[in-house]
């Protein structure tokens, strides 16, 4: 549970002598975002594991780390399209406000720079700084043709992480591929568009934008021994994640849907 802030305290400006009157409280909306599990067993045969795990390929080692790729896939994929219902946090095309919707028309629209410029306009929480966009790996290809169709126009603006990774940038805002973002929305009369997001990360402040969470006696994606199957030659390990999402600032997350290309 976490207070999401509505309006500012006031203030004034005021002259030798004068009576303060800017007295209000800033108001706040009481929030709550929940956690859900992300689970998973390995089970591998005794036979196969006594067999087929030479030559550094230990079964039950690739079994988990198969496991922990889907956690990390799944969490991925509901970072943007959960559903809020049937166990699933929300995502942020649930998350994001009407009030924040880039202008893409009544049957959407191709990507252009305005609507780039205009996400960026709408992130407003950090006082003007974006800490990113996402979008799908088809729509990245469309922002890099219309880097080439510029004539002249480098199409190697990166952004580099604090990792040393690079990524492909806008105005200095880091874009990144999710591939979970879907290409099938429907907007109007028209099908097969998608949503670009823009937004902020929160800063541990919890004011600002959409950040991840974990449960604080079990962070991160945890790996559990559960021993011998009962009934079957198996062993079985659990891969699980207690995680979610939570949206701290609605002025931290932008989008414009009905993008077309």
């Amino acid at each position: 549970a976490y207070n999401r802030e509505n309006v500012l305290g006031d203030v004034q400006v005021l002259g030798v002598g004068g009576t303060i009157t800017a007295k209000a409280a800033a108001t706040f909306t009481q929030v709550t975002s929940t956690l859900t599990t992300i689970i998973g067993d390995a089970e591998v045969n005794g036979l196969i594991q006594a067999t087929r795990s030479g030559d550094g390929n230990d079964q039950q080692a690739v079994q988990i780390a198969s496991k922990a790729k889907s956690v990390g896939r799944k969490y991925q994929d509901m970072l943007v399209n959960g559903t809020g219902s049937s166990n699933e946090y929300e995502g942020m095309l649930n998350l994001v406000s009407s009030g924040q919707m880039a202008t893409t028309g009544t049957n959407g629209k191709a990507l252009d720079f305005e609507v780039l410029d205009e996400l960026l306009d709408l992130v407003t929480d950090k006082d003007g700084e974006v800490d990113y966009f996402m979008m799908h790996a088809r729509t990245l290809r469309s922002y890099m043709a219309l880097l080439r169709g510029l004539g002249g126009a480098s199409i190697n603006e990166v952004v580099a992480l604090p990792s040393g990774r690079e990524v492909p940038g806008y105005r200095g805002v880091p874009i990144f591929r999710n591939d979970w973002v879907p290409v099938n929305q429907s907007k109007g009369n028209g099908s097969n568009h998608t949503t670009i997001f823009a937004g902020t990360l929160d800063d541990g402040s919890r004011m600002h934008g959409i950040a991840g969470l974990t449960a604080e006696q079990a962070a991160g994606i945890q790996v559990v021994p559960v021993g011998e199957s009962e009934t079957k030659d198996e062993s079985i390990t659990r891969i699980k994640w207690y995680s979610g999402l939570a949206l701290f600032s609605e002025k931290g997350l932008a989008a414009a849907d009905g993008i077309t290309n």
